[in-house]
């Protein structure tokens, strides 16, 4: 159709049937995945699981860990004792740490393609895109999420379809409202790239990366995405939405992050004598157990 026609439609439509028409366009385009989506033996105990973490943090905190370059600029160690998402390649981090996040979540098919066997290896629960069981199997801490990349929305259920946002730490952060955190809180989103070119496209790094904590996390010759910054603002708007709807929120505690989404706080002020005096242990016995 022509670009006139197109324009002169947009114009004429009203902006609730335009929407609407949206919605049920995208809905028969993700339609064909549902049976396997919900029927699959693995999504159905990945279902069970997400069951399991309903609410399960009803009344405490998260962090939600991006991987720029501010992550190697962050005093970590704090979060000893914290509740934690880990994003992608986060575990380059933790022999430095000397500790692993409570979870870790992707959903870039690239990523997972290129470190399944890494993923295989981690020992805390994880949560992946339904289409990572290509390469990764169920096992007794794999959680598999539906994931896609139309129809934007907040999931507050994280047992139905997901929107990815253009981010895995959209993902994260509708998990985290699922599972019931009150606050959450952005560390390591520096929203901000220095490799530039068209969204989605995609890219074999040449060198070693510079947009993010460490230098190898998509070094020379992994594919990656060039990031979708505008589609991810829409989608930290819609997340803040729902959080604030809620009654919860969700702060950037990123150091010189470049996202004006969310209410800034300083990082080190969320540390009190009396938090640092807590035990992983009392947080971690609200998490579900081995139950494969």
């Amino acid at each position: 159709m022509p670009e006139g026609w197109l324009t002169w439609l947009k114009r004429a439509v009203p902006e609730p049937w335009r929407s609407w028409a949206a919605r049920v366009y995208s809905t028969l385009r993700w339609l064909p995945q549902w049976p396997l989506a919900y029927l699959h033996p693995w999504r159905r105990e990945s279902l069970r699981r997400l069951a399991m973490f309903r609410d399960r943090h009803r009344g405490e905190r998260a962090f939600i860990l991006g991987n720029g370059p501010s992550l190697a600029r962050t005093d970590v160690s704090k979060l000893r004792g914290e509740v934690t998402f880990g994003l992608n390649r986060v575990y380059l981090a933790f022999p430095e740490w000397g500790f692993h996040t409570t979870y870790l979540v992707s959903v870039n098919d690239l990523v997972i393609q290129q470190c399944a066997q890494d993923f295989r290896r981690l020992p805390m629960w994880k949560f992946f895109t339904w289409r990572a069981r290509r390469w990764i199997p169920l096992d007794d801490r794999t959680v598999f999420l539906f994931t896609t990349h139309m129809g934007p929305t907040f999931a507050t259920d994280a047992r139905g379809r997901l929107w990815e946002g253009a981010t895995v730490t959209y993902v994260a952060l509708q998990l985290a409202y699922h599972m019931g955190f009150d606050e959450v809180i952005l560390i390591g989103v520096d929203h901000n790239f220095a490799t530039q070119g068209p969204p989605n496209q995609t890219v074999v790094s040449q060198g070693e990366d510079p947009n993010h904590f460490h230098p190898q996390y998509f070094g020379p010759g992994f594919r990656w995405q060039l990031p979708d910054l505008v589609t991810s603002e829409q989608a930290y708007r819609m997340a803040r939405t729902a959080f604030e709807r809620a009654g919860r929120r969700v702060l950037d505690a990123t150091i010189d992050g470049k996202l004006q989404v969310f209410p800034k706080v300083d990082y080190d002020s969320l540390f009190t004598p009396a938090e640092a005096a807590s035990t992983a242990a009392a947080r971690m016995d609200h998490l579900p157990q081995n139950t494969l």
